[in-house]
């Protein structure tokens, strides 16, 4: 069985489009309270861009306080839009600030502390393999999905929880695939008979050259190549995987390679300028060494998911599809911000899916690396504090991008590190048997063809 090439969903992007990110500081310095308790209705939404979006609701999450409930990006509209309760309540004009900021304010139900709750009631009774959980800011409610696997007793234990949360608290639906982590053995990054995808390449604290990829990966395998059966260019750093996150930092293991800043798309590179926080709604584009690129929307943050290695919690939830070898690669946005890393999900890129990401900022934190602009490598050794991040080379991408080091004359990913997004073959298929067919790996991770 041939792994696919080209997304069902291929994502475009136009050439061109890519800029940096402009700073939305400025727009919350503007939102002076309203001194004479006027009228709020001249205050005008503002149309901005996703990442500008972003940012505000991280302002106005601080500005809020209990009073923030959530919020979301309304694509088609532009505009953030911000969930707040006990507006009757604003006694120090807040939601006056939020308005002026450029904001849609929207007054719901549910607090985030009464979600938070009800969260941890389905923690500590609805802990089924197979299951998920996130907050939904556009309903404000918690979305629970069950996949094919939970039936029977699971699925009535699974049901009594919701319904014992409420309707207007929570939601259930069901899924036809099967929760799982999209490593596989096959193309791309390769580790123990795993084949995974790269995320984005960073500078690891001691401002060695690193990438990160998803934790399933770095847990199933310790040393990792970019071509099958080749030698090993990198050694795993750390890595989390099942708890608190899915993220490995994966250090190169010649120091004078060069990593650049951008994620390889075949035709063009996206140029990546920071990390930034998902907010839901956001149109985002995934990069992976089975399927190519494939785009859709962040659906849900904070999102808990039952994998049958373990429970995984502060995923974000998408629309996007991703298939095993996927595990790793880079989510990102047209603007060239750095997102998550591809964890695992249900279903394909033919009947979709739910897909689930780990947060790049949380995993940046965790690890003590930075990602940026600025490039460690032949060239230069990167100070310490310098930002040489890159963002990616997804699949298709040469690991470590261009000469990287792996040798006296010869590139790090020497060999094709996996496909070029769009269908190029990825990785080299070893005496003719599909890429994948290697040793099985014990830890349960790798689907073999």
């Amino acid at each position: 069985m041939s792994h696919k090439r080209v997304t069902k969903r291929k994502a475009i992007i136009a050439v061109g489009g890519v800029a940096a990110l402009g700073a939305a500081a400025i727009l919350l310095p503007q939102a002076n309270a309203s001194q004479d308790g006027g009228s709020n209705d001249a205050a005008s939404v503002k149309t901005l861009k996703a990442g500008d979006a972003s940012d505000l609701a991280s302002q106005l999450q601080e500005l809020l306080g209990d009073a923030f409930a959530g919020s979301y990006y309304d694509s088609g509209q532009q505009q953030l839009v911000v969930n707040v309760i006990d507006v009757s309540g604003d006694k120090n004009n807040v939601i006056v600030q939020a308005k002026k900021a450029g904001a849609k304010i929207r007054e719901v139900e549910n607090s985030t502390a009464e979600l938070d709750a009800a969260a941890q009631t389905l923690k500590a009774e609805a802990t089924i393999p197979g299951t998920s959980w996130a907050v939904d800011p556009r309903t404000n409610k918690i979305l629970v999905t069950a996949d094919s696997t939970v039936t029977g007793s699971k699925w009535d234990q699974l049901e009594s929880t919701v319904q014992s949360l409420g309707a207007d608290t929570a939601t259930i639906k069901k899924s036809a695939g099967t929760f799982k982590t999209f490593a596989s053995g096959g193309d791309a990054i390769f580790g123990g008979g795993a084949r995974c995808s790269l995320g984005f390449n960073v500078t690891a604290g001691d401002g060695a050259p690193a990438f990160l990829t998803a934790g399933h990966c770095g847990v199933a395998a310790e040393a990792w190549s970019d071509a099958e059966d080749g030698e090993p260019i990198a050694t795993v750093d750390q890595a989390t995987f099942p708890g608190e996150g899915d993220f490995a930092l994966v250090k190169y293991d010649d120091p004078a390679t060069v990593a650049p800043s951008e994620v390889d798309l075949g035709d063009q590179t996206v140029q990546i300028t920071e990390a930034a926080e998902a907010t839901v709604g956001t149109e985002v584009f995934r990069m992976g060494s089975t399927t190519g690129l494939a785009n859709g929307q962040v659906l849900g943050l904070d999102a808990t998911v039952n994998y049958p290695e373990g429970t995984v919690t502060g995923l974000i939830q998408t629309d996007v599809c991703a298939e095993p070898g996927d595990s790793g690669g880079s989510l990102f946005t047209q603007d060239g911000l750095a997102i998550g890393l591809t964890s695992g999900g249900s279903g394909d890129c033919t009947v979709g899916g739910e897909t689930f990401f780990q947060p790049v900022t949380t995993a940046l934190e965790a690890v003590g690396a930075t990602l940026g602009d600025a490039g460690a490598g032949a060239g230069g050794e990167a100070g310490a504090g310098e930002e040489a991040g890159d963002a990616g080379a997804g699949a298709g991408e040469e690991a470590g991008g261009e000469d990287a080091g792996a040798g006296a004359g010869e590139e790090a990913g020497g060999q094709e590190a996996g496909q070029e997004a769009g269908g190029q073959e990825a990785g080299q298929e070893a005496g003719g048997e599909e890429a994948g067919a290697g040793a099985e790996d014990q830890s349960g991770l790798t689907e073999t063809h």
